[in-house]
């Protein structure tokens, strides 16, 4: 099966694909709302996954992935942050028409 890079041809990041098939993530998504419940499985399942990659990595390896896992988080929060803001700042624009 083929690679499907995390970097789109623009070099911005794309996980896309890769988060679309995490059935839990989309069922979740459904119905809008993420209750305390669908977050504490998306938890279980982020231990797990990284329970099955960290004990695999040698020190150098771990180091970089680690360091992945830290930017990634970082950019997902600031891009919801970024994102949220737009939406206010649009909804302002809106009402004020």
């Amino acid at each position: 099966m083929a690679r499907i890079s995390w970097i789109n041809d623009e070099s911005h990041p794309d996980l896309d694909a890769h988060v679309g098939k995490l059935e839990h993530f989309t069922q979740s998504l459904a119905d809008g709302v993420i209750d305390a419940q669908e977050l504490a499985t998306q938890e279980k399942n982020l231990v797990a996954a990284m329970k099955a990659v960290e004990g695999s990595l040698n020190d150098d390896q771990h180091t970089k992935v680690t360091k992945l896992l830290a930017e990634l988080t970082a950019y997902s929060v600031m891009r919801t942050l970024h994102e949220m803001l737009q939406a206010r700042v649009q909804q302002a624009v809106s009402v004020k028409k």
